[in-house]
């Protein structure tokens, strides 16, 4: 049995997801009670950190578990949901790797986070180059093609 419990919650702008346009997000994560300052003390020393949430809005009626075509989209093959990112994973985890704008007591703030207002966070971690890919990361074409606005500005 896995017991996981948010570490804290986001407050941010957009009350349910959207696809596209994340680029101006800015987000502050507020720790639990019992997680205090001294938990978020040293990370103001990293430029990003890495956030991992629960997808809370995601019912069970919405989870995929096979192949589908990103988006929706007929023009882009259909893959597994371990070959995609979207929120209707089984076990509804996101990552994501932000830019730590501030630190403010047992407040952390952020840009670029894609998750949502009240998301559960479930943990913070610093980012360290070591831990990135150490060669050149590949990918298909029409990953690209999706990810085209996903972190502009909106319009």
């Amino acid at each position: 049995m896995i017991d996981l419990k948010p570490i804290g919650y986001v407050e941010a702008v957009r009350p349910h997801a959207e696809d596209d346009f994340w680029g101006s997000e800015q987000s502050c994560i507020t720790l639990v009670e019992g997680l205090g300052a001294d938990a978020l003390q040293g990370l103001t020393e990293f430029s990003h950190v890495e956030i991992l949430y629960f997808f809370h809005e995601v019912g069970d009626a919405k989870i995929t578990t096979g192949a589908r075509h990103p988006r929706n989209n007929p023009a882009w093959p259909a893959v597994g949901i371990f070959a995609q990112r979207g929120k209707n994973r089984p076990n509804r985890l996101g990552s994501t790797v932000c830019r730590l704008l501030r630190v403010e007591g047992a407040r952390i703030f952020v840009a670029e986070l894609d998750a949502i207002d009240k998301t559960p966070v479930l943990d913070i971690k610093p980012v360290m180059s070591e831990f990135l890919p150490r060669e050149l990361v590949r990918q298909p074409a029409w990953s690209h093609e999706l990810m085209r606005q996903y972190w502009l500005t909106k319009p």
